[in-house]
């Protein structure tokens, strides 16, 4: 019985310095997905729709987010798809703004841009392609099959370039 006592206080402790490492661990919680924004357009039809389609898709990707109250932050993912037939003629426009709400908790601001800039919109990518290929096709138009995006290497990308930009910034003059 004695031996039974001796280690108690010993599990505790690891326990509670468990406990601990978990409070110092980043967290992160979605509170809440939403379809922010939403357009659809087809200003060519119904003409469009005689034409043979074979269109030139560009798709552009944005993110942005800001910080709200008790450590949360609105991420908003944009998706914009732009569908051209035969040279610049318009075939439609879409465009999503799928956003989240996420509580992060112990992030540095390097961890938090991490979190914000690559896991957030990794989360609210399927809800935004949902989305987008629903707006498609009650446009009339055949479902668009979105590849998965990889967020981290356009992190990445978009640090380089900033970083770039500043190295590439005139320094101040002092006089």
């Amino acid at each position: 019985m004695t031996n039974e006592n001796q280690d108690a206080p010993q599990s505790l402790q690891a326990q509670q310095g468990e406990s601990a490492a978990d409070e110092r661990q980043v967290q992160l919680r979605i509170e809440k997905v939403y379809l922010k924004d939403a357009s659809f357009e087809s200003p060519n039809s119904p003409e469009v729709f005689t034409r043979h389609w074979q269109p030139n898709l560009s798709v552009d990707i944005n993110t942005r987010s800001a910080p709200l109250p008790d450590h949360r932050h609105e991420v908003v993912l944009t998706i914009t798809i732009r569908a051209n037939v035969e040279e610049e003629y318009l075939g439609f426009l879409v465009e999503v703004q799928q956003t989240g709400i996420f509580f992060v908790k112990n992030a540095d601001p390097a961890q938090l841009s991490q979190v914000v800039g690559i896991s957030c919109p990794t989360t609210l990518f399927p809800y935004a392609r949902e989305s987008l290929d629903n707006l498609v096709v009650k446009g009339g138009f055949p479902p668009i099959q979105l590849a998965q995006v990889n967020f981290e290497a356009l992190y990445v990308q978009a640090m380089q370039e900033r970083q770039q930009q500043q190295n590439a910034a005139p320094m101040p003059t002092t006089h």
